[in-house]
């Protein structure tokens, strides 16, 4: 496998890991099974160490991917190319499924069974609540990460101009952090999100070689160090402040990727492909079944434990047969809902 192809694999594998470790942030149900109980809290406790804590790794480091690929290797001649290919790929599949969502929470909620478990009431069926879950992602709110996203992409001359000089792009780095940990914000953004994306894309401008390097010991034992720095934020001083969350979500992801032989990594399998088309459904399902199977099986924390266990199993299934089906029998549709990917 050429190096090309190793690194493209790395982020698959990457993906794939993050998308598990999203599922588990969302699919916390101690509380619908258990009610406010003593039970429900120690239930909640487990699932919150690895949606939470463990979990939280994981949108940093999809804006760090992101970030990373869009500034590989750019250049100001190549910002067309870059917002074309994100047209299709980011922009068109934001509006889609924040359509596809609101319309489903309004057929569901006049549907008296289905209206039950969604909680949510009578949706209005009108232009203005179309346009503001359309837009604002009212009814798939996973989808705050592709706003910021978009958001991030359209601010690709800003950054540039100011990270493709090192010592520039470092003092930037340098006050965003410092922003973050003072609580500033700025409309729309959020303050760590552009940290985490800036920085990759500080690296994707200035340390290819590094990201990109051949696995080696002193690699590896730097990137363990970053792990266990970060492992140690966790068991002193978590929870902490802000700069300790931050600091956490940043250097698990770093580490993990210095950590990883990518010479190591088998081929992704046909299931690893669909990490969007999964990102995108899962939420809806993933609440689907905590509060069906909770209206089934109350007061059991056996029932909740395992489900929560084995959602991102299930939700992979269902990603990978329904994705493939689409790939299959409604191509256009299916490149349209997966960014052509």
């Amino acid at each position: 496998m050429e190096k090309e192809a190793r690194f493209r694999n790395k982020i698959t594998w990457f993906s794939t890991g993050f998308s598990v470790l999203v599922v588990w942030v969302h699919s916390a149900n101690g509380e619908l099974f258990l009610g406010r109980s003593e039970t429900a809290k120690k239930v909640m406790e487990f699932e919150k160490f690895l949606g939470f804590t463990i979990g939280q790794m994981a949108v940093p480091g999809f804006f760090m991917m992101s970030g990373y690929l869009f500034f590989r290797g750019f250049r100001w001649e190549k910002l067309s190319g870059k917002w074309n290919s994100r047209i299709r790929s980011v922009l068109v599949p934001f509006l889609m499924w924040n359509s596809i969502y609101y319309l489903g929470y309004v057929i569901g909620s006049r549907l008296p069974v289905v209206t039950d478990i969604m909680g949510k009431g009578r949706i209005p069926f009108d232009w203005y609540t179309a346009v503001e879950a359309v837009l604002h992602y009212s009814y798939h709110y996973v989808f705050w990460y592709l706003y910021q996203l978009i958001l991030l992409i359209l601010l690709a001359p800003v950054l540039y101009g100011v990270l493709r000089r090192p010592a520039a792009g470092a003092a930037a780095l340098t006050v965003c952090f410092w922003g973050t940990l003072k609580g500033i914000t700025i409309p729309c953004l959020n303050m760590d999100a552009l940290f985490y994306y800036s920085l990759a894309a500080f690296g994707g401008l200035h340390g290819r070689k590094l990201v990109e390097g051949g696995w080696t010991v002193g690699r590896c034992a730097a990137g363990a160090g970053l792990f266990a720095a970060a492992a140690g934020i966790l068991t002193v001083r978590w929870p902490g402040g802000i700069g300790e969350g931050v600091l956490l979500r940043t250097l698990w992801p770093i580490g993990l990727w210095l950590m990883t032989d990518e010479t190591r990594l088998p081929a992704p399998r046909e299931w690893m492909k669909y990490n969007f088309y999964l990102y995108a459904i899962h939420f809806a399902l993933v609440r689907l079944i905590n509060k069906t199977a909770a209206r089934c099986c109350p007061g059991s924390w056996p029932v909740p434990v395992m489900l929560y266990l084995l959602m991102p199993a299930f939700m992979i299934t269902v990603s990978a047969v329904t994705g493939k089906w689409l790939r299959r029998y409604a191509p256009g549709a299916w490149l349209l809902l997966n960014g052509g990917r």
